[in-house]
């Protein structure tokens, strides 16, 4: 392994900690924060994401567990949701190895910009009484599921932001839409096997080269992942409600600004 192997590596599990630490923390952006770093290197989109989920086998698994021994998961929403997330992410895992999935990208980060206002006003306004408000959540999956495969990351930033937008508990939100991203991971990464194999995915070659990085990012997600359950369980609700309006405004930011540079 040569000094570059090396630094690469170590920037990546630098990058896999972060992102898994915010993730498995506030529900949202290790699969939106690897993929934007891998893209950064010259990675093409399909690559990327499944570079990524490869990573999040073991993250998300990682992540899971740690928020079930914290008493994090709401296990009615996730009966609801993983069935749903797996539907979408093989969807999502055909189109994306059959056309262009970036010509979506406009209408999810204007999505994601719209949650991101909703989520933050929730920090600020009184809170809402319990009730049924993940009825819609069959749907939600399936619409996160098919944008995570798509973007490489989209499964937090759309469920929990929309679970979070209609007033649903914060510690059991995202430990629930963490421990239902497993289920969608393996599927979306099964799907990308599927599609190399049967010959849907012309463009499968080349994925070896990044596989320093995917090291890097399953070792750095795997050291932060038993931290964010315990990060989950004690942050207040407010204060966490504004840290996850402003991470997916940042997020929609960011990727406003690399459409319209595009």
């Amino acid at each position: 392994m040569d000094a570059s192997s090396v630094l690469e590596f170590a920037l990546f599990l630098l990058v896999g900690f972060g992102a898994q630490l915010i993730d498995g923390a506030l529900g949202m952006a290790y699969g939106v924060s690897s993929t934007t770093f891998l893209i950064s290197l010259g990675v093409t989109p399909a690559h990327a994401s499944a570079s990524v989920h490869f990573a999040e086998l073991f993250t998300t698994a990682a992540s899971g567990v740690s928020h079930w021994l914290n008493g994090n998961i709401d296990w009615r929403l996730f009966r609801r949701l993983a069935p749903a997330g797996i539907v979408g992410g093989a969807l999502g895992t055909f189109v994306l190895t059959g056309i262009d999935g970036q010509a979506i990208r406009p209408y999810v980060v204007a999505y994601l910009a719209i949650m991101g206002l909703i989520v933050l006003s929730r920090a600020f306004l009184p809170r809402r009484q319990a009730g049924d408000r993940w009825r819609f959540a069959a749907p939600l999956g399936v619409g996160g599921g098919f944008a995570d495969a798509i973007g490489g990351g989209g499964w937090g930033p759309i469920v929990t932001s929309s679970l979070l937008g209609a007033g649903n508990s914060t510690r059991f939100t995202i430990g629930t839409v963490n421990a239902a991203e497993f289920l969608v991971t393996v599927t979306i990464s099964a799907s990308f096997v599927i599609a190399m194999l049967s010959g849907h995915w012309e463009d499968a070659d080349g994925l070896t080269a990044s596989a320093m990085p995917v090291a890097g990012l399953i070792v750095g997600g795997l050291i932060a992942a038993p931290m964010a359950g315990r990060i989950t369980r004690r942050v207040p609700h407010r204060p966490m409600l504004a840290a996850v309006g402003m991470l997916i405004l940042t997020l929609a930011g960011v990727q406003i600004a690399q459409i319209i540079g595009g």
